[in-house]
């Protein structure tokens, strides 16, 4: 594995098309050339025991159906997909399509420790005012290990292929992984990958991606977390970033912040609407 696969910086080289996309977006929705309606879900929880970030309050707009939705920002996969596009493709394995992804599959025998996490994203029709669950599409989602290190691509983990996954959605558009929290590595504030496929079928083909997103964690979450053990490289990381200045999530996050709760010692969990 050469320094420049498992530089973490890398990534924000792919980030720049996609940037350019999303300002420009923006720059004509301030002149009312693009309409853009915001639709995420929000779920907070005030109890001391839990710690919670909600994604805006635009909920009733995904419960009951505006009549306009806007869909999630696109996003780069960054230099560790996975998916057959810079390298290896995890996708076309057999064993990939499931909702534990703590641990590898096929061949490999390593699993991820950390501060256990559920992800549940929920995929709905942008174009029904996010009032349409997508049932039967399907979502691969990856992301790093408490160390910071991807499967597949770093420096120790080449040969392993946790903490990725394909899920089916359900009638409400549901899919729900049980993974670790991540880490937070130099230069990207705590992310979760995440691609939408059509179907099942072309998510385990590699092929016709629906959509390309990233998920974020707020700020209180990942200090809670990062203060176990394990997390040690997190803390001085995240002292050097902001959402504000994430390459990534610097021109708006409301649509990719989870919702997240829950504690330490009984684990965490994050969700997010996903219109496309």
């Amino acid at each position: 594995m050469s320094e420049e696969l498992h530089d973490h910086d890398r990534g924000l080289s792919f980030d720049l098309p996609t940037l350019q996309r999303r300002k420009m977006i923006r720059l004509l929705a301030g002149v009312g050339l693009v309409p853009l309606v915001g639709c995420s879900s929000d779920d907070s929880d005030n109890s001391a025991s839990s710690s919670s970030s909600s994604a805006g309050s635009s909920s009733s707009a995904a419960s009951s159906g505006s009549a306009e939705c806007e869909t999630i920002p696109s996003e780069t996969a960054g230099p560790y997909p996975g998916d057959g596009s810079n390298g290896v493709n995890v996708l076309k394995e057999s064993g990939v399509v499931r909702k534990d992804i703590t641990s590898s599959f096929g061949s490999a025998s390593g699993k991820a420790e950390g501060v256990p996490l559920t992800v549940t994203l929920t995929v709905v029709d942008a174009a029904s005012g996010c009032g349409t669950p997508k049932e039967g599409a399907a979502v691969y989602l990856w992301h790093c290990d408490r160390d910071g290190n991807y499967s597949l691509y770093s420096e120790g983990v080449t040969e392993e292929n946790y903490l990725r996954g394909v899920q089916e959605t359900d009638a409400k558009g549901q899919v729900t992984f049980t993974s670790i929290f991540p880490a937070c590595y130099t230069g990207r504030w705590p992310h979760i990958h995440f691609e939408v496929y059509g179907s099942l079928k072309d998510a385990t083909n590699a092929t016709s991606i629906t959509a390309t997103s990233q998920l974020a964690f707020a700020k209180d979450v990942c200090d809670t977390v990062y203060a176990s053990d394990g997390y040690d490289r997190s803390v001085q990381n995240m002292s050097q970033l902001s959402l504000e200045t994430d390459g990534i999530f610097s021109d708006g996050y409301d649509q990719q912040l989870a919702t997240t709760k829950g504690s330490v010692e009984k684990g965490y969990t994050a969700t997010l609407t996903v219109p496309v």
